[in-house]
């Protein structure tokens, strides 16, 4: 046995395989350092400060996990890796991946509309009458938006659905058309009944003059005369100025002796001669 060709041969070997792991633990370590300081930089960066935080953090978190996959790739390959089968190996997984998780990647879906569209922000009160949910947005992440309701009750809604369902955005107008109906006693004066509900309408500093508050006869029945209310508000006291006209209009009514009638129905009963 030649043990001069031998050790030629293991020299070769261990100088030819060292060369490669020293290279590959210089390129792993360099590359960490790298990623380690482009997470730190990357959410500060002037075009990052115009996108929504949730956005903001997901795109920061895919990519770090992107910039890993290529740096993982990148030794391997300097380690002589065969990384063809590896490659599709991984994409087998992430397709079989996939297909167990469609609803949830389209909630994610969903999310990255919702973030990159903005149809609507965290703070906006928002309706979605097909889902039957309304509140204000607490929350805005990449699978779930989080509202909270009136009563104080937190609602997570799939994104998914929600991209696909109607929503109002209630807070976006800066003003709010509010309607109010009111039975009122037939034989009232219809004067006095415009002058009444005129008089609380000017007197509510909520009511805004421009467009201007209109209130007019919209049916005349056998038990009463319904008037409409339409007045114009800041969006953001919608319900407090409807709330408080509704108080202030029964209470003026209360005053000026003018009845608000039930609704009834009359039976007659004839009995058999």
């Amino acid at each position: 046995m030649d043990f001069d060709a031998f050790f030629e041969a293991l020299l070769e070997l261990a100088t030819t395989v060292g060369l490669k792991i020293l290279y590959a633990i210089l390129v792993l370590f360099v590359g960490l350092k790298i990623i380690k300081w482009l997470k730190k930089k990357l959410p500060n960066f002037p075009f990052m400060h115009r996108l929504d935080a949730g956005l903001r953090s997901f795109m920061c978190s895919t990519a770090a996990i992107l910039l890993y996959a290529l740096l993982f790739i990148s030794v391997a390959m300097i380690m002589g890796i065969p990384t063809t089968s590896f490659i599709a190996a991984l994409a087998s997984c992430l397709a079989a991946i996939g297909l167990a998780m469609q609803g949830s990647l389209s909630n994610f879906a969903g999310g990255l509309m919702i973030l990159m569209f903005k149809p609507f922000r965290t703070g906006d009160y928002i309706s979605a009458p097909d889902l039957n949910v309304a509140g204000t947005v607490t929350a805005i992440t990449v699978v779930y938006t989080v509202l909270r309701t009136y009563d104080n009750i937190e609602v997570t809604v799939p994104n998914g659905t929600l991209a696909n369902s109607v929503v109002q955005d209630l807070s976006t107008p800066e003003t709010r058309r509010c309607d109010l109906s009111f039975r009122v006693d037939p034989s009232t004066s219809l004067d006095k009944v415009e002058s009444v509900i005129n008089g609380v309408l000017a007197a509510n500093e909520d009511v805004l003059i421009d467009p201007a508050p209109s209130v007019v006869l919209m049916e005349v029945t056998d038990s009463a005369i319904i008037y409409g209310v339409r007045i114009w508000c800041p969006g953001s006291k919608y319900w407090d100025t409807r709330f408080a006209l509704n108080r202030a209009i029964k209470l003026a009514f209360d005053e000026n002796g003018i009845i608000m009638p039930h609704q009834q129905v009359d039976v007659h009963v004839q009995e058999k001669q």
